[in-house]
């Protein structure tokens, strides 16, 4: 598996003299019996090398747990809380837009990291130049370019996306099974309140059945693609 960590060194990166900076956002929480507590972050990780691949970016460490309280009933997660995670993005930003770069576009891994749209929310009212990536818009297009089977709804957690995505980059940390996982459940509308154990044993809510390393490449490739709408909001003259 590729390295979670950059390895660029001070001189490459002030030759690159990015004037964006990308931030992988994480989790550690269960991902069912076949994916690790670190897939949100390994998923993180994964689009923004790509990004940072594509693009002179510059491209940060991950942020490795942040808001999986919903999670909380499974053995491994671990949390911190929204103000904490609100804390450490804006102290990034503020850090990172010292030493070149201008903007930061944060790559969110985890759904249940709802804060970061807040974060970006204030910065732009405080214009400081922030984003948060993938949008949903970014995440549907990925889904049909790469022809997955389940809609976002239904693929919420551990299921046929974040699956793909692993089979296509890092298959050696799936354990065996996922062929058998699925697990539905589309009414979810006391998830908050009631947490993941009320709709799901096994930590799975979607399909892994229906993964592929191919659409883990094809969802890749789109997301990298949708990304240069992002860096041209900071990079227009």
């Amino acid at each position: 598996m590729t390295t979670l960590l950059p390895t660029a060194t001070t001189t490459e990166e002030r030759q690159r003299n990015a004037h964006v900076a990308i931030l992988p956002v994480g989790s550690f929480e269960q991902h069912g019996d076949h994916l690790p507590l670190s897939t949100d972050t390994i998923v993180a990780t994964l689009i923004a090398r790509e990004i940072a691949d594509a693009y002179p970016v510059l491209l940060l460490p991950p942020v490795t747990i942040s808001c999986s309280h919903e999670h909380s009933a499974w053995p491994g997660t671990v949390s911190i809380s929204a103000r904490t995670l609100h804390a450490i993005v804006t102290d990034i930003y503020d850090s990172v837009t010292r030493s070149g770069p201008t903007a930061l576009v944060v790559i969110n891994g985890h759904g249940g990291n709802y804060v970061l749209s807040n974060v970006v929310q204030e910065a732009s009212a405080e214009s400081r130049n922030m984003a948060l990536f993938p949008s949903r818009e970014a995440w549907n297009e990925a889904r049909a370019t790469a022809q997955l089977v389940s809609t976002m709804h239904e693929d919420m957690h551990a299921g046929e996306l974040e699956t793909s995505l692993l089979l296509h980059a890092c298959p050696e940390v799936i354990r065996p099974g996922y062929q058998s996982a699925d697990w539905t459940s589309d009414d979810r509308r006391h998830l908050l309140t009631k947490g993941m154990q009320a709709y799901t044993e096994s930590g799975v809510i979607g399909r892994p059945s229906l993964a592929t390393a191919e659409k883990g490449k094809a969802v890749l490739h789109s997301l990298t693609n949708s990304f240069a709408d992002v860096l041209n909001l900071f990079t227009k003259s």
